[in-house]
């Protein structure tokens, strides 16, 4: 009797334990967009932790050994696995999609067969040799329990995924009138959407594609679920990790108008090379109906060149753009810049977001708006009613002090124009930054370009992450920056701290400028 309740006991802290495994290596598959050789790269940079684990092998001697005594011992290290592994707070958690749950019900499945095989073999042929070759294999199986298990789905998940494509299509279809503007680019994309939706909603009835809901499941997850009959405009982010996939959401929304808010270094890692990175963002352009019209930020290098097929209006600050804005003020109370409308009056512009890049992105939703007939009085409006996107350029004052929160994603133009914001400060300027990442074989010159550019600007500099952040400390000791100025530290919370101990007569302005997801 005792034999079975130490047999039992063992198998649920083996199955509670390696749960949390499962759900770990599964969030971080999410963050991968469910890319099997994204994941299986992540795998090997995170041998370390999972070697940690491999102590646990010696339960299968122990077993054999030792019988119903080396299962109690079990029990208590398949418990220190569980404390051990409890899940520490996500910066973006797991998200139970339907995917997510039907790839976890698969690997329960597997689960099963390995507690009935041991079970078989332990109570039935009294041979602990196949149940610890059994208990081996469940213990080595969470690392790689998210790509199986999304394989095996993989047909099922197709058909489920077309089903939902087709009923967005569908109900895309079913809106001749609706008017479906496309939004993509490097960076910016999510700013300008946002900023759009909000221009245009002065004289039509507008939906934005939600956070960062850029990826074809993500559209058409929106469209089923909040597009109406009484929408007029359809704000539609599309983002891309790799070629296509801008074209895969335009085949569903069929867009008729469209915005290239940049092109940059983002995403190397998987889009290979820059031209990929071009030809991915014109796709969009390439969706476009015959009369439709492409918006393209002009200040853009790689964008200025390109030939496009249907009519294009251009906007910028630096370029002689169709919309452009000039004479632009950046303060701590925010920005204020002339641009002129189709009418050919010139029009002053108050907002209170902050930094040039801010002003660009308006000049896009401006431009946009301006041509859909939405009268300038009004964009002049609703661009002084304009508010932060979270974690972009979003100004937070703490008693005296100001942090600049530039945290959600970080690129080598986007991290210049945040240090360019922090230059018309006064005070004590403090970077916060674990670097930029996914920029293939650039990553470390850009992440050294950046160093020097801090150089110029910060007081201190705070870098989360020794070896992520090494680049940038070269970079900052290249430009002549005092090391005792460097502060190097592992965690965001330590960095903060870091911050919080710098004694100084002047008020504090941090830039915080990016903020690196659960799989870095």
């Amino acid at each position: 009797m005792f034999g079975v309740i130490a047999y039992a006991a063992s198998a649920l802290m083996f199955v509670a334990a390696s749960a949390l495994l499962v759900i770990r290596y599964m969030h971080i598959f999410q963050l991968n967009s469910y890319k099997s050789d994204i994941q299986l790269k992540w795998l090997k940079s995170d041998f370390k932790s999972f070697r940690r684990r491999l102590f646990l092998l010696l339960t299968i001697p122990l077993v054999i050994l030792f019988r119903t005594a080396g299962l109690v011992i079990s029990f208590f290290l398949f418990a220190a696995l569980f404390i051990v592994d409890r899940p520490k707070k996500a910066k973006k958690p797991l998200v139970y999609t339907g995917r997510v749950k039907r790839m976890l019900a698969t690997i329960s499945v597997f689960y099963a067969i390995f507690i009935i095989l041991g079970a078989v073999s332990w109570f039935a042929f009294r041979n602990p040799v196949p149940t610890s070759l059994y208990g081996a294999a469940a213990l080595l199986f969470p690392p790689l329990s998210a790509i199986l298990a999304n394989r095996i789905n993989r047909s099922a998940e197709k058909r489920i995924n077309d089903g939902f494509i087709k009923d967005a299509e569908r109900i895309i279809k079913e809106m001749p009138r609706l008017t479906v503007i496309g939004v993509t680019g490097s960076y910016g994309k999510t700013s300008v959407k946002f900023y759009l939706g909000k221009l245009l909603s002065a004289k039509f009835n507008v939906l934005v594609t939600p956070e960062s809901y850029n990826t074809t499941l993500g559209v058409v997850r929106t469209i089923r679920e909040h597009l109406r009959p009484t929408h007029e405009i359809f704000v539609c982010e599309m983002g891309a990790k790799g070629v296509g996939e801008i074209k895969e959401i335009c085949d569903i929304v069929r867009p008729k108008m469209g915005v290239i808010t940049s092109v940059g270094p983002q995403h190397l890692e998987t889009f290979k090379s820059i031209e990929n990175v071009i030809s991915t963002k014109f796709e969009l352009e390439r969706a476009l109906p015959i009369d439709g019209k492409i918006f393209l930020n002009t200040d853009n290098e790689y964008i200025a060149g390109q030939k496009v097929m249907v009519e294009s209006v251009s906007y910028g600050i630096e370029s002689e753009a169709d919309y452009r804005a000039r004479d632009i003020k950046v303060s701590e109370q925010g920005s204020e810049f002339k641009m002129t409308g189709r009418d050919g009056k010139e029009y002053t512009f108050t907002t209170r977001l902050i930094g040039r890049h801010n002003v660009l992105n308006i000049a896009g939703a401006v431009a946009v708006a301006d041509t859909l007939g939405v009268p300038m009085e009004d964009i002049v409006m609703q661009v002084r009613r304009l508010e932060s996107v979270p974690h972009r350029l979003q100004l937070i004052r703490s008693g005296s002090n100001l942090i600049i929160d530039d945290a959600y994603n970080s690129n080598p133009s986007g991290a210049k124009a945040a240090l360019d914001v922090l230059k018309e400060f006064e005070g004590v300027k403090l970077l916060v930054t674990p670097g930029m990442i996914e920029l293939g074989e650039k990553q470390y010159e850009m992440n050294y370009e950046f160093g020097r550019q801090a150089a110029e600007v910060c007081d201190y500099v705070v870098l989360v992450g020794e070896r992520q952040t090494r680049p940038i400390r070269e970079g900052l000791l290249s430009a002549g920056y005092g090391e005792g100025k460097i502060i190097v530290v592992p965690t965001i919370d330590e960095a903060l701290a870091a911050v919080g101990a710098i004694k100084t007569y002047q008020r504090k302005i941090v830039l915080l400028e990016n903020d690196l997801p659960d799989n870095y």
